[in-house]
């Protein structure tokens, strides 16, 4: 059995620093998510690309040997981006355009949250998504996550993340989706 790592410091990482360590962030990213390793190199590109969105910002968390536990990054959403385009489409077949437009107007979007399998449990995930919010001018914060029973849902939930759309299905993903928001500040 592995030891659990232990968090020396959290930290904000720029896009020079995330891309030196891209391959590492990426298999933390593959392990948290129990995903196939192939998904390394399909991630890759969008992660490069979401570097170059307006007010992107990310937040890592540290082992005692400067290896990555956890990562926490977004931007503000904007119209035309992908994640926005559908969670639009879901959010106008079930609410009227002055809640979308609430919504879809003024939003950071919480893109990725991940702590190793082995050091979840203790307030980590938590610690990352604070760190990661402070300073942010959007009112909103988004996210989407998949539907049923996790830490991460529980995290979400105890934070104060509301439901905005629920059952959604994103193009090309057949997973059912929770799209969560709150407003900010936390």
């Amino acid at each position: 059995m592995t030891a659990s790592p232990r968090v020396e410091r959290i930290v904000e990482l720029t896009t020079t620093e995330l891309n030196a360590r891209l391959g590492e962030a990426l298999a933390l990213y593959v392990t948290a998510m129990n995903y196939p390793p192939g998904t390394v190199e399909q991630r890759a590109p969008m992660w490069l690309a979401h570097m170059m969105r307006e007010d992107w910002r990310c937040v890592v968390a540290l082992g005692e040997q400067d290896e990555l536990v956890g990562i926490g990054y977004g931007y503000r959403g904007a119209a035309g981006q992908w994640w926005h385009e559908q969670v639009r489409r879901g959010l106008m077949q079930v609410s009227p355009p002055p809640v979308v437009d609430e919504w879809l107007s003024d939003y950071f979007e919480l893109t990725e949250l991940h702590v190793l399998p082995r050091a979840q449990g203790r307030g980590l995930g938590e610690d990352l998504l604070r760190r990661l919010m402070e300073g942010v001018k959007s009112s909103h914060v988004l996210l989407s996550t998949p539907e049923g029973p996790s830490k991460a849902w529980k995290l979400y939930r105890r934070v104060g993340f509301l439901d905005v759309l629920r059952h959604y299905q994103f193009t090309g993903d057949p997973r059912p989706f929770a799209v969560l928001g709150r407003t900010l500040p936390f």
